[in-house]
């Protein structure tokens, strides 16, 4: 079981809360808006500069594209898999339920956040659109896109990965967030702090009470011992 450190875990917790309030507080989101808008219109305008931008930008948007950031995780958690034990495979498999878990409530409180915010593509005017341009499903517009629910995922992923498997887990992790986030940006369905404001603050608010503490290794051991299978007793991978 993981001993808690209050002291971290609040530090993690102010530091979520102060990024969050650095730009919901100032009025039109303080220097976060200049950030935000400098992105968007830089790749708003890559969108009719470079066919072969349009089309990287329109392929990973689309739905199916999003399957790729699933496989990706999977490769990752894959790797340590296939050198496992019975039981340490088993631990992993229930490690992945508890993350899905925790990720649904996160997200449904995030949602809570008092914030309506549309994606840029429906915020300003005269953009390009990518499904104007191109005949191709794609997800380009969002009415309430603030915090990113894909990125959330993908940072919680992250911060499982450094719990259970380590730095250079964690590192490549990190590498298939900012990957598998970008795209949204680069369509305009998302505003970068919708992710790395966001996303980062409810991660950082939440999360560390789940890894931090014995919350989720109790919730582990709750799984290992109702679901069925031959190897009932949990791995110690986690230590």
């Amino acid at each position: 079981m993981t001993r808690p450190n209050t002291l971290h875990i609040l530090l993690l917790n102010a530091l979520g809360l102060v990024l969050f309030f650095s730009w919901y507080l100032p009025p039109d989101h303080g220097f976060w808006f200049a950030i935000d808008a400098g992105i968007f219109h830089y790749f708003n305008a890559g969108l009719v500069n470079s066919r072969a931008f349009l089309w990287l930008v329109a392929i990973t948007n689309n739905r199916a594209f999003d399957l790729c950031s699933l496989l990706c995780m999977g490769l990752l958690m894959l790797s340590y898999w296939q050198g496992a034990t019975a039981r340490e495979r088993r631990h992993i498999f229930i490690m992945g339920l508890t993350m899905l878990l925790t990720a649904v409530v996160l997200n449904q409180l995030g949602q809570r956040i008092p914030v309506e915010r549309p994606s840029p593509t429906l915020t300003f005017e005269h953009v390009h659109r990518v499904r104007d341009l191109l005949p191709i499903s794609t997800k380009d517009a969002s009415r309430d896109s603030f915090p990113g629910d894909h990125g959330m995922m993908l940072l919680i992923f992250a911060g499982f990965m450094l719990r259970y498997f380590g730095r250079r887990a964690f590192v490549t992790a990190l590498v298939i967030v900012v990957v598998f986030s970008l795209p949204r940006m680069m369509s305009g369905a998302h505003w970068f702090t919708d992710v790395f404001v966001g996303s980062l603050s409810v991660v950082l608010v939440g999360l560390p009470w789940c890894l931090m503490t014995s919350l989720n290794d109790k919730i582990i051991l709750w799984f290992d011992r109702h679901l069925p299978g031959k190897y009932k007793q949990a791995s110690n991978i986690s230590s």
